[in-house]
């Protein structure tokens, strides 16, 4: 009876240690393909990316172009952001100084405009413009942002994408870089929400002014 159980455990752990040298071996030559993730992986970055394309067709819609001429003779060219259907737009205070002469540009074209008040401080300007039944985006909630999340920007016919870098109330970072003349374009997360209103650093990097400060400023 010993001998049979003794036997019998010999057996067990010979069968059990050649299983873990066969599958060593068979993993050197016939490794095993995760596909499943390399699917799965695949199809979240087909559904951002399809995601993202609908929302930049959106966010094309809410953008202005904006060129000033200031009293030294030099033009500054920027974006703001159209915050109601008849006609608020948001952009920065340093893009519309006083004394300067404005063009607002929406779809192309021309628009009369009125500028209604700055907030130097916090670097925000509000005008109206003589349009109305224009396109808008709703305000994304800001407690639900995080950081790496993608974002892009649109302006001056052209668009940029990345990701939250560093955020709090005050300024949200990105590590997206762009020329100057994106100055006042809105960040969009990938639902086509509006994050802010964006600055160029002096190195380029785009900083955003949060929609919790443009809200605050035009009384929503």
């Amino acid at each position: 009876m010993l001998k049979n159980i003794i036997k019998i455990l010999i057996i067990f752990i010979l069968g059990m240690g050649g299983g873990i040298f066969a599958d060593q071996i068979f993993r050197i030559y016939f490794p095993v393909e995760q596909s499943v993730y390399v699917t799965e992986r695949k199809e979240v970055f087909i559904r951002e990316n399809t995601a993202l394309e609908n929302a930049v067709g959106k966010a094309e819609r809410v953008v202005i172009g904006i060129r000033t001429k200031i009293e030294s003779g030099e033009v500054l060219e920027g974006s703001g952001l159209v915050v109601t259907s008849d006609g608020l737009v948001v952009t920065l205070a340093n893009l519309v100084p006083q004394g300067s002469i404005f063009s607002f540009y929406i779809n192309g074209s021309s628009t009369s405009y009125q500028i209604l008040k700055r907030d130097l401080q916090e670097n925000l300007a509000l005008i109206k413009i003589g349009r109305n039944n224009l396109n808008t985006l709703i305000f994304a909630d800001l407690e639900k942002i995080k950081l790496g999340e993608r974002v892009f920007l649109v302006g001056a016919g052209a668009v940029n994408e990345g990701i939250i870098r560093n955020f709090d109330e005050n300024l949200i970072g990105t590590n997206i870089f762009e020329k100057i003349i994106f100055s006042g374009t809105p960040l969009f997360n990938i639902e086509g929400e509006v994050l802010g209103v964006n600055t160029i650093s002096d190195e380029g990097r785009v900083l955003t002014i949060p929609v919790s400060k443009i809200k605050t400023f035009i009384g929503l």
